[in-house]
């Protein structure tokens, strides 16, 4: 299951990564692996979105600060 976490981080990344270079360069990673129309841009964006499902539902299992065991009584 880390190794699937990992991977999972990893391609989050790349989706805010991809985020930041759209909002000041104006260029996605998809026009660097070809333009939306190319597969290898959908495989990547199926990826991230995907990712950030599996983060979504499984991160405060994953997580040491947000796991049950560590949160104060303060929040």
């Amino acid at each position: 299951m880390k190794g699937l976490h990992v991977v999972a981080f990893i391609l989050l990344v790349v989706g805010g990564l991809n985020w930041l270079a759209f909002a000041l360069l104006g260029k996605e990673i998809g026009s660097i692996l070809g333009g939306m129309d190319s597969m290898a841009a959908k495989v990547v964006y199926i990826l991230v979105g995907l990712s950030a499902i599996f983060e979504l539902v499984t991160h405060k299992g994953n997580c040491r600060k947000c796991g049950s065991s560590n949160v104060s009584s303060s929040m």
